[in-house]
């Protein structure tokens, strides 16, 4: 999909929730009765059309995510070659990725629970929203254990065709499996390795491919499924969301703006104003692409000819990062995840909360790097949790501007690690780091 296609489909799902917010509005508004309820045709014109409509482009995008999540974390294990030759630099910079992710992480999941976005809503709202997105299987199904030692034991299947087929999938037994499969085509020679990296990339491109036909329909499943909210709720869950909107996007803020200068400056040695000054085609590229695959080619060239990142590091560091770090995706994740818990009225411990981290840094390194890739994968973080997947649709029509910014913060990201390594793993006969200041070592 080219950019200007993107940006005209993300425009028309903006077009289609703002549609099915008013009109749904205006119905709840003028067909309530004295019992609080909209009129009979409402609830008809739901269950018959509106609703059916909006499972199938849900089901499009769910149907993706447990072959998505395993080729794209099996891939990007493999990518990274033999771990014991990579040596310090690939550890170095897998353990950067993790480091940074995990911190997006916990900004997320503090700011959404201090401001507590979701909560609010009337009783009978979420009990309406619940009866709505719940299925039989959901509904029943007991709550998501508490984490302890059973949790590590879990990770590990007994059959990861069952991990898959289960409701819901055991995902991090199917991250677990896919990390070991990644593991394994590394050890495999010649063409054999070749024929597998191909054949999980091959799978992981079949599901971005059905991922771009759902979101041929997203504009008209967007406003059916926020028609039926808004004609049976109002437009109060209107207003919850645009607390949300606002908790994201000071999560983004803060990672950006306070946690990334400090990582350049202590880690990268680097003046931190002028990292930023000489990026601004970075950002620029990912605000509008929205894809840090897009916006490669323009990293490597700033990475290099602005930032004095050496080619080999520029060349193995971006192009991982670009699939594997993930700091927008996965802040954006995790608070999502718990917004959509409270508006769902299920209360998440510590330890759950603690497990919404860890498959937020997992998912985010199998995201691809396309718009909208990660928003099967929070469907999966969901489920782990016991939130109804299917309640993702509520923040589907603001994902356009949440995308181009966590895209952003994603590819700085990706930056900022590169400069690290260029500190610690300073190449042979390359000049001092063009923004050092004055005196400044530039070596770790």
């Amino acid at each position: 999909m080219s950019d200007s296609s993107a940006s005209a489909s993300h425009a028309r799902i903006l077009y289609g929730l703002v549609l099915g917010a008013v009109v749904g509005s205006l119905v709840n508004a003028f067909t309530i009765g004295e019992t609080g309820t909209p009129a009979v045709w409402v609830g008809w014109l739901v269950r018959n059309i509106t609703q059916p409509i909006g499972d199938v482009f849900l089901r499009m995008l769910f149907m993706t995510v447990v072959p998505l999540v395993f080729a794209s974390l099996a891939v990007g294990v493999a990518q990274l070659g033999d771990l014991s030759q990579l040596g310090r630099m690939g550890a170095k910079t897998f353990a950067y990725f993790i480091l940074t992710m995990a911190c997006a992480v916990v900004i997320g999941l503090v700011l959404v629970n201090v401001v507590e976005p979701g909560k609010g809503l009337p009783a009978e709202t979420v009990a309406g929203l619940r009866a709505q997105f719940e299925t039989p299987a959901t509904a029943n199904k007991a709550k998501p254990a508490e984490f302890g030692i059973q949790t590590f034991v879990d990770i590990i299947p007994k059959n990861p065709l069952e991990a898959a087929t289960t409701n819901p999938p055991n995902m991090l037994g199917i991250i677990f499996f896919a990390l070991l499969i990644g593991i394994g085509v590394t050890r495999l020679s010649g063409q054999m390795h070749m024929v597998a990296l191909s054949g999980l990339a091959a799978l992981g491109e079949l599901m971005v491919f059905i991922i771009g036909l759902a979101m041929k329909l997203a504009p008209i499943g967007v406003f059916c499924l926020i028609f039926n909210t808004t004609s049976q709720f109002g437009f109060g869950l209107l207003v919850t969301l645009g607390q949300y909107v606002a908790v994201v996007l000071v999560g983004l803020a803060l990672q950006m703006f306070v946690v990334l200068p400090i990582l350049v400056r202590f880690l990268g040695g680097m003046n931190p104003w002028q990292f930023f000054s000489k990026t601004r085609a970075v950002m620029a590229t990912a605000f509008g692409t929205s894809s840090s695959n897009a916006t490669l080619p323009t990293s490597i060239r700033t990475a290099e000819q602005e930032l004095g990142v050496p080619a080999p590091i520029a060349g193995f560091v971006l192009p991982l990062g670009a699939t594997m770090n993930m700091n927008g995706t996965a802040l954006f994740e995790g608070v999502t995840a718990v917004f959509l818990a409270q508006v769902m009225g299920v209360d998440l411990t510590l330890g759950q909360q603690f497990i919404v981290v860890v498959l937020c840094v997992l998912t985010a390194v199998g995201a691809a790097g396309v718009p909208g890739g990660s928003i099967p994968l929070l469907a999966m973080v969901l489920a782990s949790v016991g939130v109804a997947p299917e309640s993702i649709f509520i923040i589907l029509g603001v994902d356009r501007i949440l995308d181009m910014c966590r895209t952003t913060l994603n590819v700085m990201g990706d930056l900022t690690a590169a400069v690290y390594i260029t500190r610690t793993e300073r190449m042979p006969e390359e000049p001092d780091h063009p923004l050092s200041e004055p005196g400044e070592p530039t070596e770790a």
